[in-house]
């Protein structure tokens, strides 16, 4: 009996298949549909968020703003985008168990939050916005108001 060597479409479509079917079972495993929501609890899906939505709970912005109203941007695209780049970065760090806890926000995430800041406090925060571009003119809101969206730091 002479057996024949697998052919390159049968290798890669296996490979496909079985990327996908990971794929699946892990979006399925960690809830990943709940991610898609403005939902604040699904960002207690994984055990390293608890310490930020129980203190988001009691922060002056639990009544007005969510985690999405604040972490991401507000235009469909780039707000899935976002979502997308975010789930993909948590889910390598979840899986491999390779990210730094207590969680700590990115630079460009941190962009994301201070767009959203002045973009709902733009009335008040308007004559203190840089009013040119350089290294020094880099906005933080939450270097002076670092409790606001989460409460108060222990």
């Amino acid at each position: 009996m002479h057996l024949r060597p697998l052919r390159p479409p049968i290798v890669l479509a296996g490979m496909a298949g079985v990327f996908f079917g990971i794929s699946a079972f892990t979006f399925w495993y960690g809830e990943g549909a709940s991610y898609l929501s403005n939902d604040p609890r699904a960002c207690v899906n994984c055990h390293v968020m608890r310490d930020q939505y129980d203190a988001w709970q009691k922060s002056p912005h639990h009544a007005v703003a969510n985690c999405n109203d604040c972490h991401v941007p507000h235009a469909l695209i780039p707000k899935y985008l976002a979502k997308a780049q975010a789930g993909f970065w948590h889910s390598k760090g979840f899986t491999l168990q390779d990210f730094h806890e207590p969680i700590r926000i990115k630079p460009e995430n941190l962009d994301i939050v201070n767009h959203n800041c002045v973009g709902c406090h733009r009335a008040f925060v308007n004559e203190i916005l840089p009013s040119h571009s350089g290294a020094h003119s880099k906005l933080n809101c939450v270097r002076c108001h670092p409790g606001i969206g989460h409460g108060p730091r222990m």
